[in-house]
């Protein structure tokens, strides 16, 4: 079974829009279920969920929403672990659109008896600004999201890749954190689409900016080592816009990671 693990602080915008998507997806190999876990919220993420409950019974999956009073990613993802099913976990955010065939294809790509990360393939819609249109334009642009399986919004592990670690640490980057303990040969990307929103306006894509480079910097502080199993280039301010100049398991020994 593929249990998907779904993160949702704050999010009654997105959260219908994105199981709404899920249950329409392809029959998945083994069944599957999602568990919301609704964490720190201030607004109906949680109802809103919940009212879901019966298109998840008609699409035939498992359904459960909890309720954490604390925020943080590392916490809720890791209720969820604790609350699921399934021997594969993918982990996905509230605001991401799947497409129909990308969770069977994740569940058909985790089917082996080796250590596998798989993630599917992104795809940034359109913007309602030039700003972050062009911003999307580059982004896209840079190795890491050319890279395979680059995990933003969406990745998948299966029971033997699961074996690597226990709970998720408290982290910024989860995602990069958790893609790194798999060697580039262990990756793989399905075909499969997926929407991952870009956020509008300068001053909020600056902060997503910071928050990316924080992470990156919070795991090479604390792994050394870990970021040389990117296999690709790091990249530099060279290729920046304009816009932007003007004003984000390793090769060494790791210390002991706890991620269920």
């Amino acid at each position: 079974m593929l249990s998907v693990i779904l993160p949702a602080s704050n999010e009654e915008a997105y959260i219908g829009p994105c199981l709404t998507a899920l249950f329409a997806s392809h029959p998945v190999p083994g069944g599957a279920e999602v568990v919301v876990v609704a964490n720190g919220c201030r607004d109906a993420t949680a109802t809103r969920a919940r009212a879901m409950a019966g298109a998840a019974k008609a699409a035939g999956w498992g359904f459960q929403v909890l309720e954490r009073a604390e925020g943080g990613k590392p916490g809720a993802l890791n209720a969820g672990d604790g609350a699921a099913n399934g021997t594969m976990r993918a982990y996905l955010d509230a605001d991401v659109i799947v497409s129909p065939p990308v969770m069977a294809q994740l569940a058909t790509a985790l089917e082996l008896d080796r250590p596998r990360y798989a993630g599917a393939t992104p795809r940034i819609p359109p913007a309602d600004s030039a700003l972050t249109r062009a911003y999307a334009r580059f982004r896209q642009r840079l190795p890491f999201a050319q890279s395979i399986a680059p995990g933003f919004g969406l990745f998948a592990v299966n029971a033997k890749g699961r074996t690597r670690g226990r709970d998720f640490p408290a982290l910024i980057s989860d995602d990069t954190f958790v893609r790194l303990q798999f060697a580039p040969e262990e990756r793989v990307q399905v075909s499969g689409l997926y929407d991952w929103p870009m956020v509008e306006g300068f001053a909020a894509l600056t902060r997503v900016r910071r928050r990316q480079d924080a992470g990156v910097a919070e795991i090479a502080r604390l792994y050394p080592g870990l970021l040389a199993r990117e296999g690709k280039a790091p990249s530099t301010r060279a290729g920046w816009p304009v816009w932007r100049r003007k004003t984000r398991w390793g090769l060494r020994p790791m210390p002991p990671c706890r991620w269920r």
